[in-house]
């Protein structure tokens, strides 16, 4: 028991490998609809035109990696928006996790509330348990994915993000 325990804390932490990405940097992001821990619906072209996304896919609310990587785009938030980018959340946690999570932290962005794991599975970060695993995509404004994060370090990824969001509005 003990064994498996420390599987799921290293699973939670820093996601899975197992990820089998369907979707490639080049490919226009699937649209979804999924609703926000404030009961918004939001799909992914409603910002199509107007805001690059970064849609940042995570295991499990109030978690050390997952609650260490979701200040971390809180506190830089800001910085985003002056490059008109929204940054957005997805786990398979249900609706009234996702507002503990946001009121505990303050976090300032849409943690979107995917229990049927459709659009966990639309994007390929499935983990073997059932969660997402912990996968980001950066897509443009047109709705293309222009850079994938399989593998994320929660405790510099929104700054690497950040950093290629500069590159990206730059050539826009």
């Amino acid at each position: 028991m003990k064994f498996l325990f420390g599987i799921l804390s290293l699973v939670l932490l820093y996601g899975c490998e197992g990820t089998n990405l369907g979707l490639k940097e080049g490919d226009r992001a699937p649209d979804f609809a999924l609703t926000s821990q404030d009961d918004v619906t939001v799909r992914l072209s409603d910002f199509q035109g107007r805001q690059n996304v970064i849609l940042y896919f995570y295991p499990k609310d109030d978690t050390p990696g997952c609650t260490k990587e979701a200040c971390s785009f809180r506190d830089d938030l800001s910085r985003f928006h002056e490059l008109e980018t929204e940054v957005i959340g997805v786990s398979v946690d249900d609706l009234a996790s996702h507002k503990a999570f946001q009121s505990k932290y303050n976090l300032n962005f849409k943690l979107l509330a995917d229990p049927d794991k459709q659009v966990t599975e639309l994007y390929g970060v499935k983990s073997f348990f059932g969660l997402a695993d912990r996968v980001t995509f950066v897509v443009d404004k047109q709705g293309i994915i222009r850079k994938i994060y399989p593998k994320v370090d929660v405790s510099q990824h929104s700054e690497e993000v950040l950093t290629f969001v500069r590159t990206l509005s730059r050539s826009e």
